[in-house]
């Protein structure tokens, strides 16, 4: 077994100055994608929300797009750093470009839960505070890339070009899938419905449904105790 070559799993093996904060924070930020994708799987499985899985669906046309470029484009990636493969444009960087755009389009335009107008007014800043924060956290991601040496500014400025583009591309796309009810025939399909996908997230608040309808429960399991606790005393 000694005799054995080892390899490393590239995957999360990012390279990073040790004695540098801003190094090892880098370092950190180049995992978001993968978290990420840990988060949509996950959000796909505990919601079944097909919004979600339209968006995961985008992002992974994004990542396959990207795959396709840098093998035509084949440009190599700064001379001191050591990893491989080609680095035009930036993954990362078209990755997070996509999230955030993606994410905040939907945040600003689709999403339209049923609230009060002055109830509606402030949720509809807050989701334009949380899109801007998503693009500042996706505009962290990439100079990351730069600062650990993974990438040059052009090469991450190309990744977020066709991030956006593929964002803004897929939006439109999935507006005429809902407009024209090919969103609605597929969530009908038996196969789908096997699933329990659902399309609530675009017109609720799931977290203002879900606590109200926790709170109601919590009304009448107080009522019952209440009634049982009169009968008891009678």
């Amino acid at each position: 077994m000694a005799d054995i070559p080892l390899a490393s799993l590239s995957l999360t093996h990012v390279h990073y100055n040790p004695h540098d904060p801003l190094s090892f924070l880098s370092a950190w930020l180049a995992l978001v994608p993968q978290a990420l994708c840990v988060c949509y799987v996950t959000l796909i499985w505990a919601s079944r929300e097909v919004e979600v899985v339209l968006m995961f669906a985008g992002q992974l046309g994004c990542e396959a797009l990207n795959f396709v470029l840098k093998r035509i484009v084949k440009e190599e990636r700064p001379k001191q750093m050591l990893g491989k493969g080609y680095g035009m444009p930036s993954s990362h960087a078209q990755f997070m470009a996509y999230f955030a755009v993606y994410a905040g389009l939907f945040l600003i335009y689709r999403h339209s839960p049923a609230l009060t107008h002055s109830g509606a007014t402030l949720h509809f800043w807050v989701r334009v505070l949380l899109a801007l924060v998503l693009c500042i956290g996706a505009g962290a991601v990439a100079v990351s890339r730069v600062y650990l040496n993974y990438h040059t500014p052009r090469q991450i400025l190309a990744g977020c070009c066709a991030g956006v583009v593929c964002a803004f591309s897929w939006f439109f796309v999935t507006r005429l899938l809902r407009i024209h009810g090919w969103i609605d025939w597929t969530l009908d399909l038996e196969a789908v419905r096997f699933f329990r996908v659902r399309d609530l997230v675009v017109s609720e608040d799931l977290v203002e449904a879900g606590w109200q309808r926790w709170e109601a429960k919590r009304k009448l399991k107080r009522k019952g105790a209440r009634d049982q606790m009169s009968s008891k005393s009678e």
